[in-house]
C-alpha cells in the first residue's frame, strides 16, 4: 500500500504591491541572485526589483529567457548561472519562465524563488516543470525532490497582463478537482507518487468552488486591470490551490488530452496551456461520463470567460478522424495520465469524445 503524501512550497506570499518586498524575502534564501525573465517582463519589473534587491543588499545577475522551457534553454541558463557565485535562482514571468527557473535551480542544487507576473497557470507552486521541445511541443514532466522555497505574487502586476492569460489560468485550475476525483476513484497515485490526502482533495474542491463562484466577476475586473477581493480569491485559486491540488491529488484525462494535442500540427499550438486544458476537461467529462447538465455548466462558464468549447475554436474543425485518433493515441500512451481516468479507454474513444464535446457545445445557449 502506498503512503499518503502532501507537499507544498516553503512560503507563499500574495498581495497588491508585494513585489517591493522581494529583496527582504530573498535575503533568507541566499546572498546573490540569478534572475531569469523575458525582455518584456523585465521591462515591467526591472525598476522595482532592482530597488528591492538594493535595499536588501543582494547583488544579482539578470539573464533573458528566450521563450521555451526546453532542454536547450535550461542547459544554456544553467551554464551561465554556474559561472556566477549564485545562491538563489529567481524566475519572474509566466509558466514557461518559471518552469525553466526551477529546472536551472535543480541542475545547480540551489534554492529557487518564483515570481509570477501572470496568474495563468498552476506552475508556480509545483515541484515539477513541463518541458517542451524548442518548437513548443510538449516533451515531458520533470519532477523535483523539493518545492520552490518562495512563491511571491503581486496581484497588481498580474492584472496588467492580458485578460486572456488570467482566463487561461482559470481554465487550467478548473481541471484540478475533476482530475483529482478521477484519481481518487481509480485508486491511482498523485504526481508525488502517493495517495491523495484529505487535505489535497479539500484543496482541489475549494479550487473549483472558488473559480465557479468568483471567476466571472474576477475576469471582468481584470479586463479593467483592477484588483478586487474576487480577483485575489481567483488568483489564489489559479496559483496556490490549483498547484497544490493537481500535484498532491493527481492528474487524469484533461492534461493527458492537452498533451495528446502534440500529436498533430497546426494552429492549435498557438493556444495557451489553459485553453487546450479547457477542451481537455470537457472531453474528460464526456468520457467519464458526467451528467449532461454538469458539462453544460462548464461550457457556459468557459464561454463567459472566452475559453474554447468547440473544435473550431481550437482549430481542429478540419482535422480528419484519423488525426483525432492520433491525439487519442498519444493521450493513451504509457507515459500519460489518462489511465487514471479509465485504463481501458482507447484512442478511438478519445477521438469520439473530442467530437462529442463539439456537438454538445453547439446545442448550449450562450448566456451565462
Amino acid at each position: 500500500m502506498r503512503n499518503f503524501i502532501f507537499s507544498s512550497p516553503g512560503k507563499y506570499v500574495q498581495g497588491s504591491g508585494v513585489l517591493d518586498e522581494l529583496g527582504g524575502y530573498l535575503s533568507a534564501l541566499g546572498s546573490k541572485a540569478f534572475l531569469i525573465a523575458s525582455n518584456a517582463v523585465w521591462t515591467i519589473v526591472e525598476a522595482r526589483v532592482k530597488s528591492s534587491l538594493k535595499k536588501a543588499g543582494i547583488p544579482y545577475r539578470y539573464e533573458c529567457f528566450k521563450g521555451e522551457s526546453s532542454q536547450k534553454e535550461i542547459a544554456r541558463l544553467a551554464s551561465l548561472a554556474f559561472n556566477e557565485p549564485t545562491s538563489v535562482v529567481v524566475g519572474l514571468g509566466g509558466g514557461k519562465t518559471l518552469d525553466t527557473a526551477k529546472a536551472v535551480a535543480d541542475e545547480l542544487k540551489l534554492s529557487v524563488a518564483i515570481v509570477p507576473t501572470v496568474a495563468s497557470s498552476d506552475a508556480p507552486c509545483s515541484a515539477l516543470s513541463v518541458i517542451y521541445t524548442d518548437e513548443g511541443v510538449f516533451d515531458s514532466y520533470r519532477v523535483y525532490h523539493k518545492h520552490p522555497e518562495l512563491v511571491l505574487l503581486d496581484t497588481a502586476v498580474c492584472v496588467q497582463a492580458p485578460v486572456r492569460f488570467f482566463a487561461s489560468g482559470i481554465a487550467d485550475g478548473l481541471a484540478t478537482y475533476d482530475e483529482a476525483l478521477a484519481v481518487k476513484r481509480t485508486n491511482a497515485l498523485s504526481m508525488l507518487g502517493g495517495k491523495p490526502t484529505i487535505a489535497s482533495m479539500a484543496i482541489a474542491a475549494a479550487c473549483e468552488e472558488t473559480l465557479l463562484t468568483y471567476g466571472y466577476s474576477a475576469y471582468q475586473a481584470v479586463k479593467k486591470h483592477i484588483v478586487t477581493p474576487a480577483v485575489e480569491s481567483v488568483v489564489e485559486a489559479n496559483t496556490l490551490l490549483s498547484g497544490l491540488g493537481f500535484e498532491n491529488a493527481g492528474l487524469a484525462g484533461a492534461h493527458a488530452i492537452h498533451n495528446g494535442f502534440g500529436a498533430i500540427q497546426g494552429e492549435i499550438h498557438h493556444l495557451t496551456h489553459g485553453e487546450k486544458v479547457a477542451y481537455g476537461t470537457l472531453t474528460q467529462m464526456v468520457l467519464e461520463p458526467r451528467p449532461d447538465e454538469e458539462i453544460r455548466r462548464y461550457i457556459r462558464f468557459y464561454r463567459s470567460i472566452k475559453m474554447p468549447t468547440t473544435l473550431k475554436e481550437i482549430h481542429l474543425e478540419n482535422e480528419s478522424f484519423e488525426n483525432l485518433v492520433k491525439v487519442g493515441r498519444l493521450a493513451c500512451s504509457e507515459k500519460e495520465t489518462l489511465r487514471h481516468l479509465n485504463p481501458f479507454l482507447s484512442a478511438e474513444d478519445v477521438a469520439q469524445a473530442l467530437i462529442a464535446v463539439d456537438a454538445l457545445s453547439k446545442t448550449v445557449r450562450d448566456e451565462f
